[in-house]
Protein backbone atom coordinates (compact mmCIF):
# COMPACT_ATOMS: atom_id res chain seq x y z
CA UNK A 1 0.00 0.00 0.00
CA UNK A 2 1.30 2.94 -1.07
CA UNK A 3 1.58 5.89 2.06
CA UNK A 4 1.92 9.48 2.02
CA UNK A 5 2.59 12.25 4.89
CA UNK A 6 0.08 15.35 5.03
CA UNK A 7 1.55 17.83 7.19
CA UNK A 8 0.10 20.69 8.71
CA UNK A 9 1.82 23.71 9.99
CA UNK A 10 -1.27 25.99 10.13
CA UNK A 11 -3.76 26.90 12.44
CA UNK A 12 -6.88 25.52 11.59
CA UNK A 13 -8.68 28.97 11.72
CA UNK A 14 -8.12 31.66 9.08
CA UNK A 15 -7.05 30.06 6.11
CA UNK A 16 -8.02 27.02 4.46
CA UNK A 17 -4.83 24.81 4.92
CA UNK A 18 -6.42 23.01 7.59
CA UNK A 19 -9.03 22.14 5.99
CA UNK A 20 -7.18 21.20 2.52
CA UNK A 21 -4.96 19.11 4.62
CA UNK A 22 -7.91 17.26 6.26
CA UNK A 23 -10.23 16.89 2.91
CA UNK A 24 -7.21 15.20 1.36
CA UNK A 25 -6.18 13.31 4.45
CA UNK A 26 -10.00 11.84 3.60
CA UNK A 27 -9.28 11.47 -0.03
CA UNK A 28 -6.57 9.72 0.76
CA UNK A 29 -7.70 6.80 2.40
CA UNK A 30 -10.98 6.92 0.65
CA UNK A 31 -8.29 6.12 -2.01
CA UNK A 32 -6.75 2.77 -0.25
CA UNK A 33 -3.70 5.18 0.75
CA UNK A 34 -2.02 4.86 4.19
CA UNK A 35 -2.34 8.91 5.46
CA UNK A 36 -0.37 10.11 8.19
CA UNK A 37 -1.65 13.97 8.92
CA UNK A 38 1.27 15.14 11.13
CA UNK A 39 0.28 18.35 12.89
CA UNK A 40 3.18 20.61 13.82
CA UNK A 41 3.33 24.25 14.91
CA UNK A 42 0.21 25.94 15.16
CA UNK A 43 -1.02 22.89 13.19
CA UNK A 44 -1.19 21.02 16.36
CA UNK A 45 -4.58 23.77 17.64
CA UNK A 46 -6.54 21.35 14.52
CA UNK A 47 -6.77 19.04 17.64
CA UNK A 48 -7.20 20.95 20.67
CA UNK A 49 -10.14 19.77 22.37
CA UNK A 50 -12.95 21.94 22.66
CA UNK A 51 -12.35 24.48 19.80
CA UNK A 52 -14.41 27.71 19.87
CA UNK A 53 -14.84 28.75 16.32
CA UNK A 54 -17.47 31.48 17.07
CA UNK A 55 -17.11 34.19 15.01
CA UNK A 56 -14.06 32.53 13.21
CA UNK A 57 -16.67 31.77 9.67
CA UNK A 58 -14.48 29.15 9.46
CA UNK A 59 -16.32 25.41 9.74
CA UNK A 60 -15.10 23.48 13.13
CA UNK A 61 -12.81 21.02 11.95
CA UNK A 62 -12.37 19.07 15.52
CA UNK A 63 -15.37 17.07 14.35
CA UNK A 64 -13.99 16.68 10.67
CA UNK A 65 -10.48 14.89 12.26
CA UNK A 66 -12.50 12.76 14.08
CA UNK A 67 -13.92 11.53 11.23
CA UNK A 68 -10.47 11.39 9.36
CA UNK A 69 -9.20 9.15 12.53
CA UNK A 70 -12.56 7.07 12.49
CA UNK A 71 -12.13 6.37 8.15
CA UNK A 72 -8.41 5.09 9.25
CA UNK A 73 -5.83 8.07 8.92
CA UNK A 74 -3.18 8.06 11.67
CA UNK A 75 -2.93 11.51 13.14
CA UNK A 76 0.06 12.32 14.70
CA UNK A 77 0.86 15.65 17.11
CA UNK A 78 3.89 17.57 17.31
CA UNK A 79 5.33 17.39 21.27
CA UNK A 80 7.06 20.55 21.04
CA UNK A 81 4.47 21.92 19.05
CA UNK A 82 1.68 21.50 21.61
CA UNK A 83 3.89 22.88 24.37
CA UNK A 84 5.14 25.74 21.97
CA UNK A 85 0.79 26.64 21.45
CA UNK A 86 1.08 27.01 25.44
CA UNK A 87 -1.17 23.27 25.43
CA UNK A 88 -0.71 20.23 27.02
CA UNK A 89 -0.91 16.62 26.00
CA UNK A 90 -4.42 16.40 28.21
CA UNK A 91 -5.83 18.94 25.65
CA UNK A 92 -5.27 16.11 22.66
CA UNK A 93 -7.82 13.51 22.26
CA UNK A 94 -7.19 10.09 22.74
CA UNK A 95 -5.99 8.16 18.96
CA UNK A 96 -3.88 11.42 17.85
CA UNK A 97 -0.26 10.17 19.36
CA UNK A 98 1.75 12.83 20.75
CA UNK A 99 5.50 12.23 18.70
CA UNK A 100 9.04 13.83 18.99
CA UNK A 101 10.75 15.45 15.83
CA UNK A 102 12.70 12.27 15.39
CA UNK A 103 9.69 10.10 15.28
CA UNK A 104 8.23 12.81 12.47
CA UNK A 105 11.32 12.24 10.24
CA UNK A 106 10.83 8.93 10.61
CA UNK A 107 7.19 9.01 9.21
CA UNK A 108 7.83 11.35 6.89
CA UNK A 109 10.83 9.38 5.53
CA UNK A 110 8.77 6.14 5.07
CA UNK A 111 6.61 8.46 3.06
CA UNK A 112 6.03 7.87 -0.39
CA UNK A 113 4.45 11.34 -0.87
CA UNK A 114 4.64 14.84 1.58
CA UNK A 115 1.96 17.33 1.22
CA UNK A 116 2.62 20.55 3.00
CA UNK A 117 0.01 23.03 4.39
Amino acid sequence: MKNIAIILRRSPYGDINAAEAVRHAMGGVADDLSVALILVDSGVLLAKQGQDDTETGFTNLGEVLTDCMEMGVDVYSDKRSIREQNMDTADIPEGIKVVTGPEIADIIKSAKTTMIY
